[in-house]
């Protein structure tokens, strides 16, 4: 049994892993496409304009959302208490969600 749990307790935090990476690179992805919107709605605009009135704004990247992997370090840590996962199981997931 305490086989079994640590399987589906793995599988928990490669699953939540995947998923934070997932919307990471959604919104990088939809961060590029409005950043090229921009930059061709620009464009447009600034043959329109005198060099005056020329500014450049573009807004920096978002940054990638702290609290999902918080979340998940929490999770992980929860899992490392109750036994599921050992401390190096647990130190080779933390490595994992830290990187991204």
């Amino acid at each position: 049994m305490p086989g079994l749990l640590r399987g589906v307790a793995r599988t928990a935090v490669i699953s939540g892993t995947a998923t934070a990476v997932s919307n990471r690179v959604s919104r990088r992805q939809a961060g590029r496409w409005a950043q090229q919107g921009e930059e061709h709605s620009a464009r447009q605009t600034s043959a329109e304009q005198t060099p005056a009135q020329q500014t450049s704004s573009t807004a920096p990247p978002a940054a990638a959302p702290m609290d999902t992997k918080i979340s998940q370090l929490h999770q992980l840590g929860q899992l490392r208490d109750q036994g599921v996962l050992t401390e190096e199981e647990f130190e080779a997931q933390k490595r994992r969600i830290l990187e991204f």
